[in-house]
């Protein structure tokens, strides 16, 4: 089966397919599934909830194989809909922790959140996993979660706007804001050659 991955213009569609096999109890293509969404979906509850982000992740899983059989959509609302399980699972584990004496962390201070896919990716590339969620963990809280649904998980503007309960538009320009000031960071961390690539990355998302 397709990697849904390598290959941006067809990735939708095989994901789509991927998820209909896998309803059909196709344990290769829910692989696919898993090996898609996985990655970004991990990166996300890192933010939320930090080193528990596995265990929730695996939660978030176990309710994909549950109902998965009451999901309809395409690949897009596939993602929309497995990010939609992790948050949840995510503002769950985030409540039942602080009523528990434990010390808070910093990337607790996303709990309560409620660009162009391309430029999102050309100002992340760069930098590692950890520095990129460092970086992102420091946005408003609007902004990082705009572009941790929209670059990290990969998730259109009508599909994250439908899981945060707003506007596609507003998601749209809660990210680009965002994706400016991890530009603007992410220059004064590189070199003086690649601030031109930065810069002309960050202009396009906004236009």
């Amino acid at each position: 089966m397709t990697d849904v991955r390598a290959d941006p213009e067809a990735a939708d569609d095989a994901l789509s397919a991927a998820v209909r096999a896998a309803q059909r109890g196709d344990e290769s293509a829910f692989r696919v599934l898993y090996r898609a969404v996985q990655p970004g979906l991990l990166r996300y509850l890192r933010i939320l909830v930090g080193a528990d982000a596995d265990d929730v992740a695996s939660e978030t899983w176990l309710q994909v194989i549950r109902d998965l059989g009451t999901f309809h959509g395409d690949g897009d609302r596939f993602r929309g809909w497995a990010a939609a399980i992790a948050r949840h699972r995510a503002l769950d584990h985030l409540r039942y922790q602080r009523r528990r004496p434990a010390a808070a962390t910093p990337v607790e201070q996303l709990v309560e959140l409620v660009g162009d896919h391309d430029t999102a990716g050309l100002a992340l590339e760069a930098v590692s996993t950890e520095a990129a969620l460092d970086l992102i963990a420091t946005l408003p809280r609007d902004q990082a979660e705009a572009v941790l649904l929209r670059a990290v998980m990969g998730l259109d503007a009508e599909t994250a706007g439908q899981l945060l309960g707003k506007r596609a538009g507003a998601v749209r320009t809660a990210a680009h804001r965002g994706l400016r000031r991890l530009a603007a960071r992410l220059e004064e961390q590189r070199e003086p050659g690649d601030v031109t690539r930065m810069r002309s990355a960050t202009q396009k998302g906004t236009r």
